[in-house]
C-alpha cells in the first residue's frame, strides 16, 4: 500500500513543550492513519525555516502538521500564501494562548488535537493581510496589544497565561496613556479621531479572553471584524468600556464595530502591530485585506458553519 505524505512541523520551543513530550503519540497517530511521517524542528532563520521546508515539499505532501503555538501557525500560512499549491493543515495547538484553535473548534487535550488533525473535518478559512503580511486572526495595535510578542517566552513556559497578567499589569501606566489620532477608512466608515486600541479580528477569542464570542464571526466569509476603541475622557468611561467588552458587548458609542473586507487607516505616527502574537511591523499608513478562503485547515466537529453576512 503506497501511503499519503504527511509532513509534521514541530516547534519545541512553543508553550510547556507538548509536542516534543508527545512525538512517538503524534508519530503513532500519524501512521496509524495511512500517512508516512517525516518530521522537522522549526527553526526561523536558517533552512530549517517554514518556508524553505514548504518549498522543499510543495506538490509532495498531503497534509502538513503545523505543532507549535499561534505565531508558529502564523509563520507556516505566511510561507503557504506564497506557494502556487497550497497544503492542507493540521494544527495542534501547544502555545499559551492559543486563541485560533478555539475559534476552528480544535480541542484543548493534545491527543485529541491529534485526532482532529488527521480527520476529515476542514474549513478554507480567510486570511488578512496587513502591508504584505498575512494573519490568521487578528492583527491589533495600542493598548497592551504588544503583550502576547514583548512577554519572554522562558516566562510564557514557566506560569502560562498568567505571564501575559504579569506583564500586562507591569505596564499599565503605559498602555493607559496610550491613544493615537487615526483616520478610519472602510466600505461604509470614514471617520477621524484619537482611538487607544484597535483590532482586525477572524477570532472570538483575543489574548484568551472570548470578547467576540457575541459576535456573528465566521471565518470563510471573506469577512473580518474591525474593532476600534475611541479614547475614554475619564476612568468612569474606560470602566464602562472595559465592562462591556469582556461581557462580549460591542454597543457603547466608544466603540467602532464593522465587519470588513478592507480597511485603510492613517495616522500622523507610526502605528505599532501585533499580528497573532507576533511583532508585525510600524507603519502610518496601514492597509489590510482580506484574502477570501486562502487556506485550508482542520477543524474541529463544533465549528460554526458558513453563513453570509448581512
Amino acid at each position: 500500500m503506497e501511503r499519503k505524505k504527511a509532513l509534521v512541523l514541530l516547534n519545541e520551543a512553543a508553550g510547556k513543550k507538548k509536542g516534543p513530550k508527545n512525538i512517538l503519540l503524534i508519530l503513532e497517530k500519524v501512521a496509524s492513519a495511512g500517512y508516512e511521517p517525516v518530521i522537522f524542528p522549526i527553526i526561523p532563520g536558517t533552512d530549517l525555516s517554514s518556508e524553505k521546508i514548504l518549498a522543499e515539499y510543495e506538490g509532495k505532501t498531503d497534509l502538513v502538521i503545523c505543532i507549535g503555538g499561534d505565531g508558529t501557525l502564523n509563520y507556516l500560512v505566511n510561507a503557504a500564501m506564497g506557494m502556487d499549491k497550497k497544503p492542507c493543515i493540521g494544527y495542534l495547538p501547544t502555545g499559551s494562548t492559543n486563541d485560533f484553535s478555539k475559534s476552528l473548534g480544535i480541542p484543548a487535550a493534545f491527543d485529541k488535537s491529534i485526532d482532529v488533525a488527521l480527520g476529515e473535518s476542514s474549513i478554507c478559512y480567510d486570511v488578512g493581510i496587513l502591508n504584505g503580511r498575512c494573519f490568521n486572526y487578528t492583527a491589533a495595535f495600542g493598548a497592551f496589544s504588544e503583550i502576547s510578542y514583548a512577554t519572554g517566552q522562558k516566562l510564557k513556559n514557566t506560569i502560562g497565561y498568567a505571564a501575559y497578567i504579569l506583564n500586562a499589569a507591569a505596564n499599565l501606566p503605559k498602555n493607559l496613556g496610550f491613544k493615537q489620532k487615526i483616520r478610519v477608512e472602510a466600505e461604509d466608515l470614514h471617520e477621524e479621531g484619537e482611538f487607544v486600541f484597535g483590532a482586525i479580528c477572524n477570532s472570538i477569542s483575543i489574548g484568551g479572553m472570548n470578547i467576540l464570542a457575541n459576535a456573528d464571526v465566521r471565518l470563510d466569509d471573506g469577512m473580518m471584524e474591525l474593532m476600534m476603541i475611541k479614547a475614554p475622557h475619564n476612568i468612569a468611561e474606560l470602566s464602562t468600556i472595559a465592562t462591556k467588552l469582556l461581557r462580549g458587548d460591542t454597543n457603547d458609542p466608544h466603540i467602532i464595530f464593522r465587519q470588513v473586507s478592507s480597511v485603510v487607516l492613517k495616522s500622523p505616527k507610526e502605528l505599532v502591530w501585533t499580528v497573532d502574537g507576533e511583532y508585525g511591523g510600524k507603519y502610518k499608513t496601514s492597509r489590510i485585506n482580506v484574502a477570501p478562503n486562502a487556506i485550508c485547515i482542520k477543524t474541529g466537529t463544533n465549528l460554526k458553519k458558513k453563513s453570509k453576512k448581512g
